[in-house]
């Protein structure tokens, strides 16, 4: 057998190698010249929600954030002491503060003013080590570049010395370099930036709102004791203004979220420490109600999926009160120790640290995962905590007493909890709920209306799509978990119905990734009482199932309130109100004999008529419910569904809107 020869190796040159890579065709080519190479901070007008999460009003609210966390960063250090963000009449903004100024030297790096390098530059700033900050309230550093790249315009004048220093720029280019203006400065000394987001980037909206700017600004002067921080809209006829300042810092954030609640002491508790270069404080109060309401940041950042110093706090907490009650004899020998979940019954308290270097777990950033968090603040809280226990014997048996309270309606809860998970898939249908589920087990496509009565229900089921829609009717008004207890919660044959079909559990044992639906459609009637079992189950959903309200799966059907017939016209007419009611007939013909149904109920329309109108994905308007504001929308929610009744007899008042009914 003859050997067989060897193929020669064969050297070819880059470009020989560039054409046989395109031989393939247009979707084989892979090659240099599908690596681009983006310049400056077009990268960040590329993708723009990898620097800012979100293009939506989220995003465009966020880049004030990132201006405002540089004049903060200026009094964490100690130079600033007031912060003014103004909305002005185009909806643009200027945010302004007292600090030292950006540094207009010329950066030995870039060989350009450091005023220039710090806006179109990613990542340059003082926040990253060599002495500029010792503490940052930015997350990346990355702020006044960003806001660069998104706004069509930007100018920023700093006054230092005596000096007004001024640069502006186009999407993110330098359009006038830097130069020292010939003018009185407008201040004594600082950094005023103006900016106007592109609406090419915001597509969404471009409009700021200015209660979301207000809440916000009103928590960072909480979160930062002696800092003044002022808003201003200038877009309504006569501008509107208000300011903050709070020396008693987080202190006064727990009286101002307990205002309309009834509190066990007068003053919120207050605890402030530092150890290894971590300053932690905490404050918090405890009120009447069930509810806990703890709120966490570090270096103002909310991280409101907890993290380490959320679990020293948590740890000390539970420690000193059962410490306190074993040796006060408030807690039997034999006795179980109260719960984490037990001590914080009721409590509102506030968290907040300043870590020198921390780091966030998760692409949110909104988990702390320092260790050395956890020990400082356990520390710290653990002695301070224990010493006030021994100096107020009555306000601390109030505590005990209330954890005592809370260890038995938790046990009843569990009683409950266990009762409701034997109930198996096979005897959902014999719920007083009556679910009709739809043969589709892919939660992705399967809706599930809940519909306020049992002849509203029975049209339902008829009028819809058995592989998508399922129905759960509910007879009435559901139990206000507002302001009951979970035991109580439980035992409502309704809320059991609700908990079991979705099939993700509830309150902390909740697993989204566990839910039958990826769509819950609330389907109530066009009136008062529909409203309020509206209001009842949006209570329960973001009580008890909050990740469903945060994913965007709750909806409210939007049926219509009259239907309109021509003569003997099988076709419907439908409208939502009775003004639109009133334009419709006013364009109909002089001869026209229209025949009008008022839809008081939702159980008054054919089948046919609700499936068309409110469950066919073709015809029908829903609602998403998306609270953009959490702490506004958890606050309404307690006004409205709690046990105080003067707020909420107050708000009613405020905002009352009395309607006639067109007579037809």
């Amino acid at each position: 057998m003859a050997d067989q020869e060897e193929p020669a190796l064969t050297i070819k040159t880059a470009a020989e190698l560039a054409e046989e890579s395109h031989v393939g065709g247009a979707a084989d080519a892979y090659n240099a010249d599908q690596i681009q190479v983006l310049e400056g901070l077009e990268a960040v007008r590329k993708r723009p929600g990898m620097y800012i999460g979100t293009t939506t009003a989220q995003g465009l609210h966020h880049l004030v954030w990132e201006i405002v966390d540089n004049g903060i960063d200026e009094a964490l250090a100690g130079f600033a002491s007031h912060i003014k963000v103004t909305i002005e009449a185009d909806d643009s903004i200027t945010v302004s503060d007292d600090g030292r100024g950006i540094p207009v030297d010329i950066q030995n790096k870039t060989g350009k003013p450091a005023l220039e390098t710090v806006f179109t530059i990613l990542h340059a700033g003082g926040k990253f080590g060599g002495g500029g900050y010792k503490v940052s309230g930015g997350l990346h550093g990355v702020g006044a570049s960003v806001v660069n790249a998104l706004s069509t315009e930007l100018d920023v004048r700093v006054v230092r010395d005596g000096r007004v220093y001024y640069m502006d720029f186009v999407h993110g280019r330098v359009r006038t370099a830097m130069e020292i203006l010939d003018q009185e400065a407008p201040i004594d000394r600082g950094t005023i930036v103006h900016f106007k987001p592109d609406p090419d980037i915001f597509q969404e909206t471009t409009v700021f709102n200015y209660q979301t700017l207000l809440t916000r600004v009103r928590e960072l002067a909480f979160l930062n004791k002696g800092l003044r921080i002022s808003i201003r809209d200038n877009r309504p006829a006569e501008p509107v203004e208000e300011s903050f300042h709070f020396e008693g810092g987080i202190k006064e954030y727990v009286a101002y979220l307990d205002a309309e609640k009834e509190v066990l002491f007068d003053e919120p508790v207050y605890v402030e420490g530092e150890e290894n270069g971590i300053v932690a404080e905490v404050a918090l109060q405890y009120t009447t109600e069930v509810k806990e309401n703890l709120k966490t940041f570090t270096n103002n950042i909310s991280t409101y999926e907890g993290g380490t110093h959320e679990t020293g706090f948590k740890t000390a907490l539970t420690r000193v009160i059962n410490d306190y009650a074993r040796k006060q004899g408030l807690l039997k020998e034999n006795a179980d120790s109260l719960t984490g979940e037990d001590v914080r019954e009721g409590m509102t308290a506030i968290v907040s640290i300043k870590h020198p270097d921390p780091q966030f777990e998760g692409q949110t950033k909104t988990k702390l995962g320092n260790s050395d968090a956890r020990q400082a603040v356990d520390r710290m809280f653990s002695d301070t905590f224990a010493r006030f226990m021994l100096e107020n014997p009555a306000v601390a048996r109030q505590i005990v007493d209330k954890g005592i309270l809370a260890q038995k309606a938790r046990l009843s809860a569990k009683r409950a909890r266990e009762m409701t998970r034997k109930q198996s898939g096979l005897e959902i249908s014999n719920l007083p709920g009556k679910l009709a589920d739809n043969t589709s087990k892919d939660p992705a496509i399967s809706e599930l209306f809940i519909v306020e009565g049992d002849s509203a229900g029975g049209s339902a089921k008829q009028g819809r799509n058995r592989l998508t829609q399922a129905i759960l009717p509910i007879r009435g008004k559901i139990l206000n978990v507002g302001k009951a207890s979970l035991d109580r919660v439980l035992a409502n044959e309704e809320i059991r119905s609700l908990f079991t079909a979705m099939g993700s559990g509830f309150g902390e044992e909740f697993d989204i990734n566990k839910a039958n639906y990826h769509k819950i459609i609330i389907m109530t009637d066009a009136d008062v009482d529909g409203a309020h079992i509206r209001t009842l189950l949006l209570t329960l959903f973001y009580r008890y199932m909050r990740p469903m309200v945060d994913a965007g799966y709750i909806y409210i059907a939007q049926p219509p309130l009259y239907g309109v017939s021509l003569g003997n016209a099988k076709s419907m007419h439908y409208v939502d109100s009775d003004d639109e009611l009133a334009q419709y007939l006013a364009q109909l013909p002089a001869n026209a004999k229209p025949k009008v149904q008022r839809y008081k109920g939702l159980g008054e329309m054919d089948y046919d008529q609700l499936a068309d109108t409110t469950m066919d994905p073709a015809n029908r308007r829903l609602l998403r419910v998306d609270p953009v504001d959490a702490e506004q929308a958890d606050a309404v929610i307690d006004m409205l569904m709690g046990g105080d009744v003067p707020p909420r007899r107050k708000f009613i008042e405020d905002n009352a809107v009395f309607v006639k009914d067109l007579d037809v």
